[in-house]
């Protein structure tokens, strides 16, 4: 079994709308998400990612309407932010930093 070795940069949970504090990560990095709450119907979370001192958007990170959990990957450097909406839901984001070598499992089968 290949022991992963993600480290975890930041950690954000919450259930409302922010902008969390910046963070810095050197490419590849993932965010881990996790979305729950008390109704199936009516929760939201949406996340695009920003630059720290810019404020520049990155663009559209998720958009979702259903509880569930996944991970996102990234290829670039830098300072960040990530700003959260969310609707009646209660969220988890993981920053997480991979070695370039694990990049690969968590790319698309087919994606180049």
């Amino acid at each position: 079994m290949h022991a992963m070795a993600e480290v975890t940069v930041k950690e954000f949970r919450g259930t409302g709308n922010t902008t969390t504090s910046i963070f810095t990560v050197e490419a590849p990095w993932l965010l881990d998400w996790r979305l729950d709450g008390d109704y199936d119907n009516l929760i939201a979370l949406d996340i695009t990612l920003v630059e720290a001192h810019t404020g520049k958007l990155v663009g559209r990170v998720l958009h979702t309407k259903r509880k569930g959990n996944g991970v996102k990957l990234f290829k670039d450097t830098g300072q960040y932010q990530l700003r959260v909406s969310s609707t009646l839901a209660r969220w988890t984001l993981k920053v997480q930093q991979l070695q370039p070598e694990e990049e690969e499992l968590y790319t698309p089968r087919g994606a180049k």
